[in-house]
């Protein structure tokens, strides 16, 4: 890989739910510092787009790669398959997931929620993990939270946890499916906060989100999608301030950005 190898490329990607043509050819590369966001109505395929990224759902037709390495696939259009499990679990390691609901254990503490995956999916020295796990909730400033569980904090203190979470993988690439949709403003705002300062740092990460002022603030590229299809993409300033397509006018007009 050179530095100029993209992080992530997706070229073509098809995804269907039986008849249901979800994706329907779409395109999008992330280079290294990247932050890709993905907007777009309710059924556009924006999170369809992030979990085929992940390889945790299967396409049925085109190119994924991770740092210029194409996934190998076995079969074709509905029984296409990823071809090497040890692959697929390296690059899932390699792209660290924030969901929507949180998904922490309940029956861990936050500090051992963010330790879980490093020690034993990656097999990494426990005392090593737990240092930089520390770390981590620190630096999305819940580091005072080390050893509660999760029904103890408000959804914006779990989200930031679960971001600590995906950090502790040390990932090439963050992927945050609407981290901030199932908030109220004002803790919506904590989680905002947090993916700004990643954003700073220079972390490569794709965003679904429907918040277009984060979208517009953050953001190296913007992709607009519309019935499986990308109808726009460009520079946020580009996007939010000339956008060129009737449908993104729309769109940005309901959502009351113009």
């Amino acid at each position: 890989m050179t530095d100029k190898t993209p992080v992530l490329e997706i070229k073509g990607l098809q995804k269907s739910y039986g008849d249901l043509h979800v994706i329907k050819g779409v395109d999008i590369t992330a280079h290294k510092g990247d932050v890709v966001s993905l907007i777009g109505s309710s059924g556009s395929g924006k999170s369809t787009i992030l979990r085929c990224c992940n390889l945790l759902e299967d396409s049925q037709d085109g190119e994924i790669r991770f740092k210029g390495e194409p996934i190998q696939w076995k079969g074709t259009g509905a029984n296409r398959k990823p071809g090497d499990p040890k692959q697929v679990q390296r690059i899932r390691t390699n792209f660290s997931m924030v969901f929507q609901q949180f998904n922490l254990w309940s029956h861990m503490t936050i500090l051992q929620n963010v330790m879980e995956a490093p020690v034993t999916v990656l097999g990494r020295d426990k005392d090593e993990v737990e240092e930089k796990a520390r770390g981590y909730l620190h630096k999305v400033g819940i580091g005072d939270k080390c050893d509660v569980y999760p029904a103890q904090l408000s959804g914006g203190q779990q989200q930031r946890a679960a971001i600590a979470r995906g950090l502790c993988m040390e990932p090439e690439a963050l992927l945050f499916d609407e981290p901030t949709s199932a908030l109220d403003p004002e803790l919506e705002q904590e989680v905002i906060k947090v993916i700004k300062s990643l954003a700073e740092e220079g972390r490569t990460m794709l965003i679904v989100t429907h918040d277009m002022k984060m979208a517009a603030d953050i953001s190296s590229q913007v992709v607009f999608l519309h019935q499986g299809l990308i109808e726009e993409q460009g520079a946020p300033a580009d996007l939010f301030g000339a956008p060129k397509s009737e449908r993104l006018k729309q769109f940005l007009s309901s959502t009351g950005t113009i």
